[in-house]
């Protein structure tokens, strides 16, 4: 008999929902940089293709860009 499905994924979802519910714009900002440096990296490897729905790395650093900005911008006006 074969183990059931572990859906990790839908935890590790949850756990960084929880912490951008409770830290805000911040924590976009922070996750986007976050991504953004780990895709810049594996795209200067040579990584064209993601796993991410958007496909195109150039694509999902432009996402994770707007990202960064929205939730910097988010955080400035939530603090003044």
């Amino acid at each position: 008999m074969t183990a059931p499905h572990d859906p990790l994924r839908l935890c590790v979802y949850a756990t960084v929902a929880a912490l951008t519910w409770i830290a805000g714009p911040v924590a976009v900002a922070a996750f986007a940089v976050l991504a953004f440096a780990g895709y810049l990296r594996a795209h200067r490897q040579g990584l064209r293709r993601s796993a991410c729905v958007l496909r195109d790395v150039r694509l999902v650093l432009a996402y994770l860009a707007v990202l960064a900005a929205a939730g910097a911008a988010g955080a400035i006006i939530r603090w003044t």
